[in-house]
C-alpha cells in the first residue's frame, strides 16, 4: 500500500491549507488513518487519527482547529487546517493502518504504510 502526500506549503499565521493523502494498492480493509508531524528539531508527534468506524482523536494543541477527513470512494485522507500558528511549522506524514487481502475474502496480513512527507510552513 502507497501513500501520496500533497497539499503543504508556505502561510502566513491565521491562514488555512488543506493537506491530502491518495492512498494507492491493494489491501482488505483499513483500521486507521492518521496525520503526524515533525517540527524542525524535534520527534514527530500525531495530529490527529480517524478509526475504521470514524471516531476521531486530535493533538490537543490542534483540536477545534484542525479536521481529518476520508473519502472511501476516492481512497483519499485530507488534514484540513485552520487558524495556523507557526509552531504548525514541520514536515506533515499520512499514516495508513490495516489488513493486506488474504485468501478468498479473509484479511491478509497487517500493514503499515506512510506517505513521503510535505512540509508546511506558517510564518509569523
Amino acid at each position: 500500500v502507497q501513500l501520496q502526500a500533497s497539499g503543504g506549503g508556505l502561510v502566513q499565521a491565521g491562514g488555512s491549507l488543506r493537506l491530502s493523502c491518495a492512498v494507492s494498492g491493494s489491501f482488505h480493509s483499513i483500521t486507521s488513518v492518521a496525520w503526524y508531524r515533525q517540527p524542525p528539531g524535534k520527534q514527530r508527534e500525531l495530529v490527529a487519527r480517524m478509526s475504521s468506524v470514524g471516531d476521531e482523536n486530535y493533538a490537543p494543541s490542534v483540536k477545534d482547529r484542525f479536521t481529518i477527513t476520508r473519502d472511501t470512494a476516492k481512497n483519499t485522507v485530507d488534514l484540513h487546517m485552520n487558524s495556523l500558528k507557526p509552531e504548525d511549522t514541520g514536515v506533515y506524514y499520512c499514516n495508513v493502518v490495516g489488513a493486506l487481502r488474504g485468501k478468498g475474502w479473509s484479511p491478509g496480513r497487517n500493514f503499515n504504510s506512510w506517505g513521503q512527507g510535505t512540509l508546511v510552513t506558517v510564518s509569523s
